[in-house]
Parts: structure tokens; sequence; C-alpha cells
């Protein structure tokens, strides 16, 4: 006999030899499996199981069949589990079947599913029945997410096809480790050096594979943490198939806030002869920024006022697109902030504000107020030229054909407006800095510039946007040496 059997499955070995005659495989009828005196060959041939498995009514029958284990305990080792797997459904057929098509599933040579992220299923009530790999899983997750801003969704799916499932998307959802989640952040980090090293090569042949590729850094790491430990979180909580949550024992390098720095006439001639900014948050000095305006005013007067808004009033880009002509009151001189216009991939979406924070009055200062009246008085005589071709957007700053501004156009005409102005570089969203600063400088308390950006925490806007002026600190650098009394011969 080549076969144990036990109403519970059987056992099997067989091997490859063929039978010279006919050139077909021998399987379990092989001579060499048993030794002489009856017992099984230690070394020839493998050791396999198959099971009978619960089917659905009017279903064909079918089997769960593995081999290629080493030993005759390994075998029977699986076959229990197998079992015990069968066994959580305690007579219930609906549960068995969904264990059935668990088991059938199954991928030769991948472990089957844990037992008790089985039963911790069932207990549960939910299907017994799960993905066999963490790339089936984060797909059914994301397909399964409600209530989702589009940003948030496609920042979940990019995550996931760019990272997540390239790196483990063929490791079994119960067999995930972290060290298996670890090694997917050493093989990016690797990668963002190389592509570093790449951008900064002196062959230009190197730098050309790499123009446009944006190297990860260490906020976009960390998000893309946020998403692994999310999906599996929910894997622990809601779906109940794995019993910890392996993302929580990953550890990252911190994430720290970039300083921001003034362009100060020091920080200029080192970025004029480097090329390299001090840091990735830059802030102009009062005479920078008024010469930008200036020069807004000149070359791009279409949106001089909305620079000049984002300018004083510290707006967010998709604040400023988004503003509409009944959140703005010039004559009682303020306006209120509710909506926003960002994008999905390049595609405009308009939103709520961030936050409640950010759901915000603000007040409007006389220059700021004068600006606006004259962009009105622009706008009016587009709207006349265009006449019943006006679009009804009902959007303060508009195009001349009476359009909403994609956001992106907002930067591209930002950017090329502080190269043509020969300024040192920033970013458009580093006019918020600007501003916090030149109110905090101007003697605005930390709370009044808090409520003007639409923090929710003091302490945000305490960390990020209370940089020092540097020309406007030299007023006070000699304060404490001016009180220490010294001596006439004193050095």
């Amino acid at each position: 006999m080549t076969r144990t059997r036990s109403p519970e499955g059987a056992l099997t070995k067989r091997c490859t030899c063929t039978d010279p005659d006919t050139g077909k495989r021998l399987g379990s009828r092989c001579p060499r499996l048993r030794r002489p005196g009856g017992g099984w060959h230690p070394t020839h041939g493998v050791w396999g199981y198959q099971l009978e498995l619960p089917v659905r009514p009017a279903r064909p029958r079918r089997q769960l069949r593995r081999s290629g284990f080493d030993s005759r305990d390994t075998a029977a080792a699986e076959l229990r589990h197998a079992r015990a797997l069968l066994d959580v459904a305690d007579g219930d057929t609906h549960v068995a079947a969904q264990i059935g098509d668990l088991l059938h599933s199954c991928q030769p040579g991948t472990p089957l599913p844990d037992r008790d992220a089985v039963a911790a299923r069932v207990r549960a009530g939910v299907p017994a029945s799960v993905p066999t790999t963490t790339g089936e899983y984060l797909n059914a997750w994301l397909d399964g997410r409600r209530g989702l801003a589009e940003k948030t969704v496609r920042g979940y799916s990019d995550h996931i096809r760019l990272y997540l499932i390239p790196h483990l998307g063929a490791i079994p959802i119960q067999s995930l480790r972290t060290a298996h989640i670890e090694g997917m952040f050493t093989a990016i980090a690797v990668k963002q050096d190389e592509i570093r090293a790449a951008r900064a090569s002196s062959d230009p042949e190197i730098r050309a594979n790499v123009k446009g590729v944006r190297p990860m850094g260490a906020s976009s790491t960390h998000r893309l943490y946020a998403t692994v430990r999310k999906a599996l979180n929910d894997a622990v909580v809601r779906a109940k198939l794995i019993p910890t949550n392996p993302a929580l024992g990953v550890e990252l390098p911190s994430a720290k806030r970039p300083k921001a720095r003034v362009w100060t006439a020091k920080a200029v001639e080192h970025w004029q002869s480097t090329g390299r900014r001090p840091s990735p948050v830059m802030v102009w000095m009062p005479q920078q920024a008024g010469q930008f305006l200036d020069h807004a005013q000149r070359h791009d007067i279409v949106l001089y006022a909305m620079f000049l808004l984002i300018l004083h009033r510290g707006l967010r880009r998709g604040e400023a697109c988004g503003l509409r002509d009944h959140d703005v009151d010039l004559d009682a001189g303020y306006l209120t902030v509710v909506e926003q216009i960002t994008t999905v991939g390049y595609t405009p979406i308009v939103r709520p504000v961030k936050s409640d924070a950010g759901d915000r009055v603000i007040p409007l200062g006389p220059k700021t107020i004068a600006a606006l009246r004259s962009y009105l008085d622009m706008r009016r005589r587009w709207q006349q030229v265009n006449d019943t071709g006006w679009p009804d957007s009902g959007r303060f700053f508009v195009r001349p054909d009476g359009k909403a501004w994609h956001p992106q156009t907002i930067s591209d005409r930002f950017d090329h407006l502080v190269a043509t102005a020969g300024l040192p570089p920033v970013r458009l969203h580093d006019l918020r800095h600007c501003a916090a600063t030149y109110l905090r400088h101007g003697g605005a308390d930390m709370k009044e510039v808090q409520e003007t950006l639409g923090h929710s925490t003091i302490g945000l806007t305490s960390d990020t946007y209370t940089t020092v002026i540097l020309e406007l600190e030299r007023s006070g650098a000699d304060a404490v040496a001016d009180l220490i009394p010294r001596s006439d011969t004193a050095a």
C-alpha cells in the first residue's frame, strides 16, 4: 500500500520515476518507495496528503491536494492543520463551505491560513474566506473605504500601486511580518539615494535619466507608513485577518518640519554662487516681497490682486482659487474662507476647507481692500467684453474669460514672475510664511497669527510660521550688552 487512508483525509507518498515501457510517471506505484521489508524508503519520493472539502449545493466535489513534504510527520501536521480549520465551522455548512473556498484557493508552497485568525473572523460574524495575499487584501481594503476625500483615495491608491504591492503584494497576509515592511522601506531608501546621486552627477546622461523624478522625502515616507499602518490595523480590527499589526514595530527616521530661513543678503549670495537654497522653506525680506508685488503689478496684472491677498493675509492657494463672490465684503472689510479648489492628479475639485479652524473670517486692511476694488473694476471690464459669453462661476478670482483658475496655473505663473523679477526663489505656499512672519513682527500676537492662517492649534503656528527676520532683530541684538555696566577701560 502506498496510501494511508482515514475518514479525515489521506496521506500519500509518490515520486517522479517513470515506466521504462510507457514513459509515464509511476507516482505512488513506484516499487522503490518501499524497502524490501515493506517499510517506507527514507529518501525516495515525497509525502503529501489529500482532504475532501465541503462543497456548496449543486457544486462538484473538490479536494485539497498538497505534496512536496520531506517527511510523513510534516505532511500529517499540515493535514491536521487543514482539518482544524474545517472544524472551526462547528457544523455550520455555510461557514464550512467558506473555509473550503479558503483552503481550495491556497497556492502550492504557500502556508495554510492561521486557524486562530479564521476562528476570530467566524466569531466576529464576518466571512471566513480571506484574500490569500497582502496585495489582494490591500485592493479589497481600498475598494471598501467609504466617505474619504478624493485626494485621500488618490494618495492611498498611489501608495498601494507604486510601493506596497510591488514590495509586499505577493506575501500571504497572515505571513506578513515587521521585517517585510522594514525591508520595503530600506529598499525605497536605497532607491531614493540612487535618484539623488544621479541628479547630482556630473554626467548629463545620468542626470537625464532622472529628469523630473523627485526623490521621496521624510514626510512622504511617513505618509506611506501611515497608509500601510491604517490598512493593516483594519486587517486586525475590522477584517480579523491577522492578530496584530506588523507595521507597529517599524521605526522610521523622524520627519521634522523643515525650518524656514530668511533670504538675507548672505543667503542670496550663497544661492547665486552655488544654486542651493538654505532650506526648502524660504521667506523673503519685506523689501523682496515689495519688489515681487511691484513686478507682478507690471507684468501680470490679471493675478496681481490674488498674489497680494495671499501675501497680505496668508491664504492657501486652494483657498484663494475657491474664494466666492459672496465670501468677500469689501465694504465691511473682511472675507470668509469656506471652500477651496484643490487637485487630484491634475483634476481640480471643489471641497470644504481642511478643518473647522480653516473655516474662518479674515479682516482686510485699507491697502488690501483698495487692490481688490481695482481688481473688481478690471473684472467688470472683462465681463463687458465677453457679454453673454461670461460664465456665472460665482468665484471671486477668475480668468479674463470668466472661468475659474486651475490651481497649478497659479503656481506656474508665480514661479515665472519670481524668476523674471530676479528674486531668490520661494514657493507660492511660502507667501503664507511671509505673511505670518510680517504679522508677528508687526506686533500681532501668536493667537491672531493662528486665526488668520486657519491653524487648528497655536503650537503648529509657533513651530512653523514664526521665522525671525534677522534684519529686524538687529535693533535688539545689543539689548543684553547694554544692560551690563562696564568700566571705561574694559575691552
